[in-house]
């Protein structure tokens, strides 16, 4: 078990929660004692590791690794170290022990090794016991190789660039339906409306499912399993009956065997037309061809995990846009505010992988075993990149072409295991801003004040008021 749970976004990255020290503490200790611990080879304890601390036995740094800041700069943890100890430093965070890297080229050998072709891999994807018991032994993140290719590509035909073309005109009306309900209302907590909004549009086209048919039984189901799970995400991994883990997986299961349901009304009753045909119909046609590797508790835990990981990464992002767009009026006009918002969110604090035997490098030597923490933030916020780094200025972008894995930009993640829905998040995103500049006003009613644990929260919620354009407050 560990005091974090790891969201799928397309790489291993952590949203921190706030949480009591005390209770952070005991998770640690039980996560310490109850799994095998990484030890060193015997070349290792000779070789020089990368300079840095262990911190206190047990628990390591994990206690300063989650102290809370409100700066958008690098974690103090992180810019203290890298200035005491150099751009990698070892240390201990939640009872295992770490590399952490802040350096490009370091970035680039831990993330570039699953290339195809590739004879053999230094470094592979690593994930929290909980993260792979909620999203499944089997699900896309946890493949390897040619079989996380196949998945990959998978996705990329329901929701890559080339389906996105028939996916924008729906999606636009999606948006405009949510937005104009949002209106209607004296205040929204964003974060809760924007996810809504996101996951009930891609049930809808990988199910054919309208989540506001709330008089459909099967409906109210499958929406309370998502809120169980979704709400056990920020709860300690502690399986008794009655707490939010519990319940989370509780929800998970239910949603799976809703998935099996609809799955076999499918094969029963197919969608003929090739205009009715959704994500589901393509999944059944997949596992029917002859030697396909699709197996029924693949798909499942597939169509289960695509709604979740759509919504993600795009409602935090729209948060932190109206936050910095609160403070920074005229920037509104500028489309090119979604690579800056991504910039300075890191919704990804880290990318993780584990080192699958000794790795020399820049003199040091990563015991086989250890894990490794990318962290991306060292590089969005490097004003050798970035002229004055923490300054929100999408003028920044004009003119770039940016592709979104990058080795100066992280937002999705790195390799070939760069996020399958980037296209996907910047299209809902763009589609987003575009109505609110032009159709709609809005005021910040509470919640202005961002927090990083490290990942950036907003503890009171982010509430808004908005409203249209041509209508009066005083007459909504």
């Amino acid at each position: 078990m560990e005091p974090i749970i790891l969201s799928s976004n397309g790489s291993s990255t952590i949203h921190y929660l706030s949480v009591p020290f005390g209770a952070l503490f005991f998770s640690i200790l039980y996560y310490t004692f109850s799994t095998r611990r990484s030890r060193p080879s015997a070349k290792c304890l000779v070789a020089k590791l990368p300079p840095g601390s262990m911190g206190l036995p047990i628990i390591g740094e994990t206690l300063q690794f989650f102290v809370p800041y409100t700066s958008d700069d690098i974690s103090p943890f992180i810019s203290k170290r890298v200035q005491r100890h150099g751009p990698v430093f070892k240390t201990k965070l939640i009872g295992k022990p770490m590399i952490v890297s802040t350096d490009v080229d370091v970035n680039r050998l831990v993330l570039n090794q699953e290339r195809e072709g590739r004879e053999e891999m230094l470094f592979k994807p690593w994930y929290s016991d909980s993260f792979n018991e909620i999203m499944g032994n089997d699900s896309l993140l946890a493949l390897e190789g040619s079989a996380h290719k196949y998945m990959r590509n998978l996705v990329l035909e329901g929701f890559g660039p080339e389906r996105l073309k028939s996916l924008l005109a729906d999606m636009e009306r999606h948006t405009v339906r949510h937005l104009h309900s949002w209106s209607s209302k004296p205040s929204i907590d964003l974060k809760e409306a924007a996810s809504t909004m996101i996951h009930s549009f891609t049930v809808e086209k990988v199910f054919s499912m309208s989540t506001d048919d709330n008089e459909e039984p099967l409906v109210r189901e499958f929406k309370r399993c998502y809120d169980d799970f979704l709400h056990g995400l920020i709860s300690f991994p502690i399986y008794i009956p009655g707490t939010s883990y519990w319940k989370c997986m509780k929800g998970r299961k239910g949603a799976l065997n809703i998935i099996k349901t609809l799955m076999d009304q499918r094969r029963e009753s197919p969608h003929e037309e090739f205009e009715e045909r959704d994500y589901l119909d393509f999944m059944i046609a997949e596992m029917k061809k002859d030697g396909s590797p699709l197996t029924e508790k693949v798909a499942i835990d597939l169509l289960f995990l695509l709604p979740f990981a759509t919504f993600e990464s795009t409602s935090s992002t729209i948060v932190t846009a109206f936050h910095y767009l609160s403070k920074h009026p005229a920037a509104l006009q500028e489309l090119t505010v979604i690579n800056e918002t991504l910039r300075l969110t890191n919704i990804v604090p880290g990318i993780f992988r584990k080192a699958v035997k000794d790795v020399e490098v820049n003199g040091y030597l990563i015991p086989a075993g250890w894990t490794v923490m990318v962290y991306p933030a060292s590089v969005h916020l490097n004003p050798k990149v970035y002229g004055d780094p923490l300054r929100f200025n999408p003028w920044r972008w004009k003119g770039q072409q940016l592709h979104s894995g990058s080795q100066n930009f992280m937002a999705f993640g790195g390799g070939v295991r760069l996020c399958a829905g980037a296209d996907f998040v910047k299209v809902q995103l763009a589609i987003i801003f575009h109505h609110l500049v032009t159709k709609y006003r809005w005021d910040v009613i509470k919640g202005k004040e961002a927090v990083r644990y490290p990942g950036l929260i907003f503890p009171e919620g982010f509430h808004i008021n908005i409203s249209e354009k041509n209508v009066e407050p005083a007459q909504k």
